[in-house]
């Protein structure tokens, strides 16, 4: 199966057409990190992360993970962990994934610069919720009950083409 985003606010797979919304620079084949645009390509799917204190988990053919207070992204370039999750520490530069507001209640990780890390390429990019559609830093947001429809539709060989 393949999900298409297509005029960058909108999520197709299958039958299924999600409104969604991108980085705020559009996309690029040749995403540096923090330039706030979404990369173009074919990528593979990994794991589902939620917040367990928050939400139920979701039905998904997905690898789950359950999102602690002491997870996170690491966005750090210099760093071996480099787009890699991560248990905080004061000392790595790194994406908060417990956070406050709710977008990363439930988040996929998109498979982009993650079996061979290449610095400064790009990191934490996801697919995780919006409520209002405001373009993100590079990942792909929808609300959440299209969220929830995605996960039951989406399997481990499901990719996604970022036009």
């Amino acid at each position: 199966m393949l999900i298409h985003i297509k005029n960058k606010d909108k999520l197709i797979v299958g039958d299924f057409k999600f409104k969604c919304c991108i980085g705020k620079n559009g996309t690029k084949k040749s995403k540096i990190e923090g330039d706030n645009s979404t990369p173009k390509g074919t990528f593979t799917l990994g794991a589902l992360y939620y917040r367990k204190d928050r939400v139920k988990k979701p039905a998904t053919n997905l690898k789950t993970e359950i999102i602690k207070s002491n997870l996170g992204w690491c966005n750090d370039p210099k760093h071996i962990f480099y787009n890699k999750e991560i248990k905080i520490q004061k000392r790595i530069y790194y994406e908060k994934l417990y956070r406050k507001d709710h977008k990363y209640d439930y988040f996929v990780v998109i498979n982009y610069n993650i079996k061979k890390t290449f610095p400064n390429k790009g990191s934490a990019i996801f697919l995780h919720l919006t409520k209002n559609y405001h373009k993100t830093a590079g990942c792909i947001a929808l609300k959440k009950n299209d969220f929830l429809i995605l996960l039951k539709l989406i399997n481990k060989k499901t990719k996604i083409k970022i036009y």
